[in-house]
């Protein structure tokens, strides 16, 4: 089995409203039904952030610049038996082109941070979205 951490990026999308765009997980997936912020694992030789504008264009369809993303935080899981560990960027974005949109399956939402508290999330989103918006206190 691989030890090594799976490291996944994530995009807080910053409307011009102050609602936050998640994402709710495909049912048939791990989590499923949960919110998120979108995003993905870095692939091969990418660098996070080029993961993620390539996850954004993937789930979302809109287009990100690497420049747009600026670092917000992390979270990861504990080193367990037979689990690979993940770690999570939390990247925030306030600049893309084109109208985000479900394209893999569940579907996505704006909501304040107070809303975003009440959802129901992955233990490590839920560790992201409290560093976000501590930070912006």
């Amino acid at each position: 089995m691989n030890d090594a951490p799976l490291f996944v990026v994530a995009g807080a999308l910053a409307g011009s409203d102050g609602r936050w765009l998640m994402q709710r997980r495909p049912l048939d997936k791990a989590h499923g039904g949960l919110w998120e912020f979108p995003g993905g694992k870095v692939e091969g030789t990418e660098i996070p952030t080029e993961s993620l504008v390539r996850e954004l264009q993937e789930e979302l369809g809109i287009v990100v610049e690497l420049a747009d993303c600026t670092s917000a935080g992390f979270a990861n899981e504990s080193r367990k038996p037979d689990k690979r560990p993940i770690v999570i960027l939390l990247y925030t974005i306030s600049d893309w082109v084109g109208l985000p949109q479900a394209l893999e399956g569940g579907e996505v939402g704006w909501f304040s941070p107070r809303e975003v508290m009440k959802l129901e999330k992955p233990p490590l989103d839920q560790q992201l979205m409290a560093q976000l918006f501590e930070k912006r206190k």
